[in-house]
């Protein structure tokens, strides 16, 4: 598998509107199609490889499921993650034929996005520094009544931002990607102990995420038990991960009527004490 460069320049305007802060807009761009779950299925569609992208964007979306950019503060790039290392991924894993479904090619597809996606920190905070020429240009312009200019800043400038930190650089690596992993090839080979610490890191990085996940959503001992319940589910039932989200879209139906119902019996209270009231009155 190689990557043209037409496929290239996709990838890198894809970059550009998933990057934070994002000219797709930070719901559309940045916790959208920066996902690598939604940026695995667009990479299989640039790269002729629905399949291969789908599943190796799953097994990096679990090490990012839970990241959030607080004030702006980043530990990866999502945009780095998605549109370079889900490539050139796809890329090494093609070209060795290692099977996509496999847990080595997923843990190699892990390892690699999280190691560009640190690197792209770099990116993200180049982006951010040079906005603040144009925010600078855009408070000149304020000050001197030119209110008009203000479209410029928000909507143009940016733009050039994003082409020196998101789209070059992704082009520029991905359409070296077969190089790249010829290189790799040559210097790191499958069975050699460099990979193998590789694999093993990679297998263990999805944990993290789903650390992170637990400690977001869990305030009470008792909230561990959904969580477990789920994974009883596809250990002891047989169930995939979509067939677990039906049964727990059920059950949150279910809590969300028996909460309705005990909150009738007092409204239903509440009005025949007011009716009492004026009575009384």
């Amino acid at each position: 598998m190689t990557i043209s460069v037409l496929q290239a320049a996709l990838l890198g305007l894809c970059a550009c509107l998933s990057s934070m802060p994002g000219l797709g807009g930070t719901t559309f761009g940045n916790y959208t199609l920066g996902r690598p779950l939604v940026a695995g299925l667009i990479c299989g569609l640039i790269l002729g490889n629905v399949q291969m992208g789908i599943l190796l964007g799953c097994a990096v979306q679990v090490v990012y499921i839970a990241l959030v950019t607080p004030g702006g503060t980043v530990s990866a790039d999502v945009r780095a993650v998605s549109y370079i290392g889900i490539p050139l991924a796809m890329v090494y894993v093609a070209s060795t034929g290692m099977d996509p479904a496999t847990a080595s090619a997923q843990s190699l597809a892990v390892t690699l996005a999280s190691t560009v996606g640190t690197l792209g920190t770099v990116l993200f905070y180049g982006t951010a520094t040079i906005n603040l020429v144009w925010q600078h240009i855009g408070w000149t312009n304020v000050e001197k009544g030119n209110l008009k200019s203000l479209y410029l800043v928000d909507m143009v400038f940016p733009w050039i931002s994003h082409i020196l930190c998101s789209f070059i650089p992704t082009f520029l690596i991905c359409r070296a990607g077969s190089d790249m992993v010829s290189l790799i090839q040559n210097y790191l080979p499958m069975d050699g102990i460099a990979m193998k610490t590789l694999f093993t890191v990679g297998s263990l990085l999805p944990s993290v995420g789903v650390a992170i996940l637990l400690k977001q959503v869990v305030s009470k001992p008792k909230d561990f038990l959904t969580f477990f319940f789920g994974f009883t589910l596809c250990a002891c039932m047989g169930l995939n991960l979509i067939g677990c989200a039906i049964v727990a879209g059920f059950f949150a139906i279910i809590n969300y009527e028996i909460r309705v119902l005990g909150l009738r019996p007092v409204a239903a209270a509440s009005s025949s004490m007011d009716d009492d009231d004026e009575e009384d009155i």
